[in-house]
């Protein structure tokens, strides 16, 4: 029920009367069953509006620690994250990954509809980068179909509504791709290689979807690193170049 509230009484109406959200492929989005969405992640808008977008509920994996707090603001997080569509996962384990996939292979099992972002963090800069395999080792697992997706403008939305400067409605777009055939790697369950196969295809797909600047050889959470390591330094980013053996 707090899913369905937040989405049309209490968050979704002021996303759509401060954004302009258009929608494209919603044709592949499945009517029934579960699947597997995978798409870039550019802010926390993502999950806002993407779900909102969507004519059936959509579940994230989110950090444990947002459904354990105590107090009122314990309270507060794990009534929003809960009612939000997310689903705890413990990631401070050596088990973390495991974790993750039991998890998703529960939500998929109830026929629902999990999406995940394989760059397995925010995108430092705007630009998509290689993705994770745990994924596409979800897909094959779980037997569903796999369809990409992506959205754009919900870092340019998040950061007008910071500043108050909504007046001109971002636009945010969400985009549906083809759900990705992956009966041409069946009995590669296991199979490293045809994990790193699925994933790249995904992310060009992603990638066609979305005309962001792919960097396939570079890991999101490690160009953080680099971006802190340079901030640290006092450097400029827009003065360092981009080299994916560093």
């Amino acid at each position: 029920m707090l899913y369905w509230l937040f989405k049309y009484v209490l968050i979704g109406p002021f996303l759509r009367l401060t954004s302009r959200q258009v929608v494209t492929g919603k044709e592949h989005f499945p009517r029934s069953g579960a699947a597997l969405l995978v798409g870039n992640h550019l802010s926390v808008g993502d999950w806002l509006f993407m779900p909102l977008l969507m004519p059936r509920r959509v579940t994230f994996l989110a950090k444990s620690d947002y459904f354990t707090g105590t107090g009122i603001k314990g309270m507060l997080s794990r009534w929003f994250f809960a009612g939000s569509g997310q689903h705890p996962i413990d990631r401070t384990n050596a088990d973390a990954a495991q974790a993750a996939m039991n998890a998703g292979l529960e939500v998929l099992s109830e026929g629902e509809i999990l999406c995940i972002y394989p760059e397995g963090t925010r995108s430092p800069d705007g630009r998509l980068y290689r993705g994770k395999t745990g994924p596409a080792r979800l897909a094959m697992k779980a037997g569903v179909p796999v369809i990409p997706i992506g959205v754009t403008g919900t870092g340019d939305y998040i950061r007008a509504l910071t500043k108050l400067k909504l007046g001109r409605r971002p636009e945010v777009r969400v985009m549906v791709g083809e759900p990705l055939d992956i009966s041409a790697w069946a009995g590669r369950e296991g199979d490293r290689a045809a994990e790193r196969e699925i994933t790249d295809e995904l992310m060009r797909r992603i990638q066609a979807l979305t005309g962001q600047e792919y960097l396939p050889d570079i890991y999101g959470a490690d160009m953080k690193k680099r971006f802190d390591a340079i901030r640290e330094s006092g450097h400029n980013l827009l003065d360092q170049p981009v080299d994916a053996s560093s």
